[in-house]
């Protein structure tokens, strides 16, 4: 399975990016995606993860800013990020579990099996 990011860079506070995440591999259509980000100094952080049957979960300071969502015909995953904020910059990352089940940590990386190479995002002030 192999991730790639992209559709980060650099806007202005109140702005908007798309980040996209695209998907190789044979059993794209199982577990759940994740999206998490890391500013300097600072430890990986859940951003939003959504299942292939589109339900979606967010870290409480991206709801109502921040959408996930899945393009299964595509293998695509996107993170609409509007109202961007200073404090938003950090690399962003997609992720993604082979597995899920009730009661999954959506929220912990290290239950995420691989790894996008991350795409950066700036906002500036």
């Amino acid at each position: 399975v192999q991730l790639q990011a992209s559709g980060g860079g650099l806007v202005q506070t109140g702005g908007s990016l798309r980040l996209s995440c695209a998907t190789s591999g044979r059993t794209f259509s199982s577990g759940i995606m994740g999206w998490f980000r890391q500013a300097p100094g600072k430890e990986r952080e859940f951003v939003a993860a959504v299942k292939w049957d589109g339900g979606a979960y967010y870290a409480e300071t991206m709801k109502g800013r921040f959408t996930v969502s899945i393009e299964n015909v595509k293998n695509m995953v996107y993170l609409q990020m509007n109202s961007l904020e200073p404090e938003d910059t950090a690399i962003y990352y997609c992720a993604k579990s082979q597995e899920y089940w009730r009661g999954f940590r959506y929220d912990e990386p290290r239950l995420y099996d691989y790894w996008g190479q991350g795409t950066q995002v700036t906002v500036s002030s």
